[in-house]
């Protein structure tokens, strides 16, 4: 049953239309993938369905009832409250009730007239369970109940805001980005968690990690217009490189055509006077078909000028210490790193990651220890908190630093076209810093890092609010560099394909080293996996044997399931060949509507003879 639908909506900022004529349906339960490049309207998108942000033209419509909650890239969040009363706050009036029952509970001197009161209207509004719910998920998102959130971190901050997203309950939930600055344990519980939540979910991500593990479905947004694709991520990729080819032979074959119209068009006086009519009417539908095309935009193009060879050592470690208020952030760590080496940082938020680098690069004092560097060093540091960035100057100021043109390789280019590369356009290249996106901000940070030579890269978090493509980009860059890289990451399959050793942050300072194998993260996730097995099959060994068998009606439905199974397979397939093609998006709405529903009865139906299978099997 639909929950939201979107007919023929439109929205431009200026001249660039960001939806044009769009329509989607979310139904109960889905769980949608938003992609696209930055600055193509996805956020837009998730302000739409949340009811944020009404369309210049076309329709909204909500089932009645319909609760929408959403996590945004920066949420706001509520002044002078602590952590427990700001996640209340989202629960309207009743939630009020618990954040001030909280609050007389911490007071030593508690008014207990007033305790009495807030007991018995809790009782009344069904309180006691929203309290509940409260508690539940600040524990899971290992929150400080009574923290102030003015306080926190932007990391911290952001935790804040899912709780606030997920504590309501929605039916909708709208998540932009919910993997910033989240641990990989946090994002591994996120997952488990909307895996298990009962509404439907559409998310804006670009941890491709994440976004197969929770996507059934992928809404790509290309130069105005919605493309669904019934299929995980992975699927996604396939099917999408094969539409891009197929659109480009068909473009290539429409733009021969038009040539030769317009070599016609333009011949001598004879041939003018006997041209036919009919013939320059298809020729100016041809010019306003290409027109109206939307080509394929180029991509980012991220190059990095390697600088001269580093001696063969970089950095040498011995015994470095980092306290602080009376903490250890690091104890006693040793190292060699070598030129070429590719070191991946992994553990929890706050856990010393970034002051290990910063005790290595010595740019803080250390407590003990000694680190010594290596010679013809050229860093490029890629600080995760963007601190470096004035606000007020333009991208050309930040990136230029007075410079007509940046050398890469020994060739000059131009700063625009320099820019250009980075997917700044001159105007948005000439635009002041505080105007832009948090991506269009990263890719800032990259182009001027990527400006000077280095031989040694440094880059901590360099991920956050990047889109896929741009990510990929970056991922390919850094696999191809020959210099010395340290990676702090909590993308698991950036870190997987870019370095070769991890330093995994076990808690109190210690740190271990993973040569040539996964880092505690990706086994303790295995462990999960097989621990929830294990006891899995724990449970079916001391379940009480089956005595009835399986009867005649149950073996003939037994046998003839695999037949079943293997003929809904074939519609499937079928029809999900027929929705990614290039052609099926020009159909009307209702057909296309029409279509995607049978394939989603499709799917659900050999969902359950898979299920209604397993079933038949264990009885026998």
């Amino acid at each position: 049953m639909p929950l939201l639908k979107l007919d023929k909506v439109s929205i431009a900022f200026g001249i660039k239309p960001i939806l044009d004529q769009v329509e989607l349906q979310i139904d109960e339960s889905e769980r949608i993938g938003l992609i696209g490049r930055n600055g193509e309207g996805k956020s837009t998108l998730l302000k739409v369905l949340a009811g944020e942000h009404l369309p210049d033209s076309g329709q909204v419509w909500r089932q009645a009832g319909v609760v929408v909650s959403t996590l945004e890239q920066s949420p706001v969040l509520p002044v002078g409250l602590t952590v427990f009363e700001a996640v209340a706050d989202s629960l309207g009036d009743v939630g009020h009730l618990v954040s001030r029952y909280h609050v007389l509970l911490l007071d030593t001197d508690v008014d207990l007239e007033e305790l009495g009161k807030l007991q018995h209207q809790l009782e009344v509004k069904d309180g006691w369970s929203l309290q509940q719910r409260v508690e539940s998920v600040l524990s899971r998102l290992n929150l400080p109940a009574d923290k102030l959130v003015d306080s926190l971190s932007g990391g911290w901050k952001r935790r804040v805001g899912l709780a606030r997203a997920l504590v309501i309950e929605p039916d909708v939930l709208l998540l932009d980005e919910p993997t910033n600055h989240l641990d990989m344990e946090t994002i591994i519980w996120l997952e488990k968690q909307l895996a298990s939540f009962k509404g439907a979910v559409i998310c804006i991500t670009h941890d491709r990690v994440f976004l197969q593990n929770i996507a059934k479905r992928i809404i790509e947004i290309d130069r105005g217009l919605l493309t669904s694709w019934l299929c995980k991520y992975q699927q996604y990729l396939e099917r999408k490189a094969a539409a891009q080819e197929s659109e480009a032979r068909t473009n290539a074959e429409f733009d021969k055509k038009l040539a030769r119209e317009e070599v016609w068009i333009r011949q001598g006086i004879k041939a003018r006077r006997t041209r036919n009519e009919g013939r320059v009417r298809v020729l100016q539908k041809l010019r306003e078909q290409r027109a109206k095309r939307r080509d394929i935009s180029a991509g980012a193009k991220i190059s990095v000028d390697k600088g001269e060879k580093s001696g063969k050592l970089v950095i040498e470690a011995e015994n470095v210490s980092v306290w602080f208020d009376g903490k250890p952030y690091v104890s006693e760590f040793s190292c060699r790193m070598m030129r070429g080496d590719r070191v991946g940082l992994v553990g929890p938020n706050g856990i010393g990651k970034s002051t290990l680098i910063k005790a290595l690069l010595q740019r803080i004092e250390i407590d003990s220890g000694t680190v010594k560097h290596g010679t013809k060093l050229q860093v490029a540091y890629f600080d995760q908190h963007r601190d470096s960035l004035d606000l007020e100057k333009t991208v050309i100021d930040i990136v230029a630093e007075g410079r007509q043109s940046i050398t890469i390789n020994g060739r000059d280019k131009h700063i625009i076209s320099y820019l250009g590369d980075f997917l700044f356009s001159p105007q948005r290249a000439r635009s002041p810093v505080k105007v832009l996106s948090g991506g269009e901000r990263n890719r800032v940070v990259l182009a001027r890092l990527f400006s000077q030579p280095a031989n040694f890269i440094i880059m901590d978090e360099p991920t956050n609010d990047l889109d896929v493509e741009t990510l990929e980009l970056l991922e390919e860059l850094l696999v191809e560099y020959t210099g010395t890289i340290i990676l702090v990451s909590h993308d698991r399959q950036f870190l997987e394909n870019v370095v070769t050793s991890y330093w995994n942050f076990e808690g109190n300072g210690e740190i271990t080293e993973y040569v040539g194998e996964p880092p505690k993260w990706a086994k303790w996730v295995r462990g999960l996996k097989e621990g929830s097995d294990k006891k899995e099959k724990t449970e079916l060994k001391n379940r009480p044997e089956q005595k009835e068998k399986l009867s005649y009606k149950l073996k003939q439905e037994l046998e003839e399931m695999p037949l079943q199974i293997e003929k809904l397979e074939e519609q499937v397939e079928t029809l999900q060949t027929v929705t990614c093609d290039v052609a099926f998006q020009k159909n009307d709405s209702e057909f296309i509507r029409a279509t995607l529903d049978e394939l989603s009865e499709l799917s659900e139906s050999l969902k359950e003879k898979y299920q209604r299978w397993d079933e038949l099997e264990s009885m026998g």
